[in-house]
């Protein structure tokens, strides 16, 4: 059996391989333990491979990304900013570059190079790192953890990091081991539901629109009888409903929104930037000018043209009807078509189909200064194992780094 260590590490995302270089670089004995042949296995496969590692947005931002979660991160998000995290990056030799809605990526647009980066520094301040070790047991005798793993090895430590992540992405390690962990400690594990997750729509007709994108469409929910406006943005067709930007980006919050109230209605707006009455009086006017015009030659100068055919047949109007054989009513029908077409989410796709994990280990048990646990003092969590997801934009891998860091710090300067 190894001699005891002062920290032991769970898990090599991003989350745990911050807590372990904080914790080495003030000269501790730190063993990082990971369930892989590898380091970062869900690093290398973000943003497409290409790794939007953090976000240029203020303090204030960051909070609001992360709804009613936001607070929590106050601490941590001010000890380990984003621009701690772009300075470490730029220290250790990697550029980065911004992109639209301050999103940043390492220079290389190279997931693989963040993860290099890691593997570096942990390398230089000589962080023991066991592969493929997966945690089975812990427990706390006194005021020494042991660790034992499936294979039945052991490990003692002072303190120790929970930073297994969550469930998604199961074939990258991230199993639910830690949660089911925290639980046998004692910790509440909230519900867990998708983030990030593409959303299914009733509507039969919605398939034939498949590989469609929507670009900078206004978008509005209607649930419990409130209109929800969301942000405008791409919207993609998919045979099972809808994702892109906007769906992926909002995600959580409207399974939430379904998990209280069913199903709820989604709104696309074409022309967003046209008021209704601007549109009517377009309309009212092009009827008139363009009256021998058929309809589905006028409406594709409002939707993609491929989109045309499938709308108007699931609204049980005649594509070849010329413009001045349309009713009053069919146009007021065909103008909220285009500034509020309707499509019925009922629901989504699998948790394993997700790219992030809301819901985790209690906040309230949580120190939020500190990361460590309020029931077993000289655990800490740190990263997707925390209940709580932000929006997407690089704003989740920041909160991993900045609690893998702030636990790394806390979990050598506290005594237990």
């Amino acid at each position: 059996m190894m001699s005891i260590c002062d920290i032991a590490v769970i898990g090599a995302g991003p989350a745990g391989c911050m807590a372990a270089i904080q914790g080495a670089q003030q000269g501790k004995k730190v063993v990082l333990l990971e369930r892989n042949n590898r380091i970062g296995r869900k690093l290398l496969i973000t943003g497409n491979g290409r790794c939007n590692f953090t976000n240029t947005a203020s303090l204030e931002v960051f909070l609001e990304k992360f709804s009613k979660n936001g607070s929590f991160y106050r601490d941590v998000f001010s000890k380990f900013s984003n621009h701690h995290l772009m300075n470490f990056f730029q220290d250790n030799g990697l550029d980065f570059i911004k992109e639209g809605g301050g999103r940043v990526f390492p220079s290389t647009e190279k997931a693989k190079s963040v993860v290099d980066i890691l593997n570096n520094v942990l390398e230089e301040y000589k962080v023991e790192i066991i592969y493929n070790y997966r945690l089975r047991h812990l427990q706390k005798h006194s005021k020494v953890f042991k660790l034992i793993s499936t294979e039945n090895q052991l490990i003692t430590a002072y303190k120790v990091v929970l930073a297994t992540g969550g469930v998604t992405y199961k074939e990258t390690g991230s199993s639910g081991d830690g949660l089911n962990i925290a639980e046998a400690l004692g910790h509440s594990i909230t519900e867990i539901k998708p983030g990030g997750v593409p959303l299914t729509v009733r509507e039969e007709w919605i398939p034939d629109l498949k590989g469609i994108t929507l670009e900078d469409v206004g978008l509005s929910l209607r649930s419990g009888g409130k209109i929800i406006p969301l942000p405008r943005g791409n919207l993609l067709f998919t045979h099972f409903g809808v994702s892109g930007p906007v769906i992926l980006d909002m995600s959580h919050e409207i399974v939430e929104i379904m998990d209280k109230y069913g199903d709820v209605k989604l709104y696309i707006d074409f022309k967003p930037d046209v008021t209704d009455q601007d549109l009517e009086a377009r309309f009212i006017e092009d009827f008139g000018r363009y009256s021998k015009r058929s309809l589905k030659n006028y409406l594709k100068y409002y939707l993609p043209q491929n989109m045309v055919g499938p709308v108007l047949k699931a609204f049980s109007l005649d594509p070849d009807k010329k413009l001045n054989q349309i009713t009053r009513a069919e146009r007021i029908q065909l103008q909220r078509m285009v500034i509020a077409l309707p499509v019925t989410i009922n629901g989504h796709l699998p948790l394993d189909k997700a790219m992030i994990t809301c819901g985790g280990v209690s906040k309230k048990e949580i120190n939020p200064r500190t990361m460590e646990s309020k029931l077993v003092p000289g655990l800490y969590f740190a990263g997707e194992i925390i209940d709580g997801c932000g929006r997407r934009g690089g704003f989740n891998l920041q909160q991993a780094f900045s609690t893998g860091y702030v636990a790394g710090d806390s979990a050598l300067a506290l005594k237990s």
